[in-house]
């Protein structure tokens, strides 16, 4: 759900109601020129929910949502028709997660079997609650900003903005990568690195690779040579001595960008 109503003329916000992901789907397939979708992720849930630059609940009380079921009843129909093979999620909670998984038993029709939340060194939320449910469930992480819109390199260090970058083309948009811990956080991992002579996005990148609960990671690059980098991360071992140098920082800096 979001305000953005250039995607769907005619509509004064997106939703996930019926009409709309059949809409959305229509569109996709002509656009892309294909004939079906292999995993179609919902972005967002339709509730009202704090997600980014905070770990508190914020409970909005309101009526103006599409129910859960509703969602599914027209995921299970692009499924029927053809359109898409599987659904995911994006940006839900253990509740939300939970709601689908209820349903899908009771109304016998599929479940999701993937959620794209944020994963990385310096946000590690995703394993208090969702962890347990990606395994148990079998519905895997898509991991996305595993480096921490790039902090996890450690190009921001010391205040650093190189030309190019999000921090100088995008502005305050990503104030959730400012918080007081981020810069001694990302500060130490790159330390750990630098002690056991690996590259820093490369550890950040496997730590979320090697997790259980993750099916694939999410990278982007601007060039090559990060694009090259980034893919290279899958032949890095992360020992168990470098695992335990990641999870003691853990401990000083909790999550310092959720």
């Amino acid at each position: 759900r979001s305000g953005m109503n250039w995607i769907r003329p005619g509509e004064k916000e997106t939703r996930l109601n019926k009409k709309q992901i059949n809409i959305a789907i229509d569109n996709s397939l002509k656009n892309l020129q294909i004939d079906h979708v292999d995993i179609y992720q919902l972005h967002w849930p339709d509730r009202p929910l704090n997600v980014f630059s905070g770990l508190e609940y914020e409970h909005t009380e309101t009526d103006d949502v599409v129910p859960i079921l509703e969602t599914m009843e027209a995921m299970a129909s692009l499924i029927k028709a053809g359109k898409i093979k599987y659904y995911g999620l994006s940006n839900e909670t253990a509740w939300g997660t939970s709601q689908y998984i209820k349903l899908a038993e009771k109304h016998n029709i599929p479940k999701p079997i993937t959620i794209q939340n944020a994963y990385s060194l310096i946000n590690r939320s995703y394993e208090v609650g969702l962890s347990e449910i990606s395994v148990r469930e079998k519905i895997g992480l898509l991991a996305y900003s595993p480096l921490g819109g790039g902090h996890l390199t450690g190009k921001y260090l010391g205040g650093k903005k190189p030309a190019g970058t999000r921090e100088v083309l995008w502005g305050n948009r990503f104030d959730r990568y400012r918080t007081r811990n981020t810069e001694p956080a990302v500060k130490a991992y790159y330390e750990v690195a630098k002690k056991h002579n690996i590259d820093p996005a490369q550890m950040a990148i496997q730590f979320c690779i090697i997790q259980k609960f993750v099916t694939s990671t999410i990278i982007g690059a601007t060039s090559m040579e990060q694009l090259k980098k980034n893919i290279d991360s899958i032949d890095l071992s992360l020992t168990n001595d470098v695992i335990k140098d990641i999870n003691n920082v853990q401990l000083i800096y909790s999550n310092p960008c959720p």
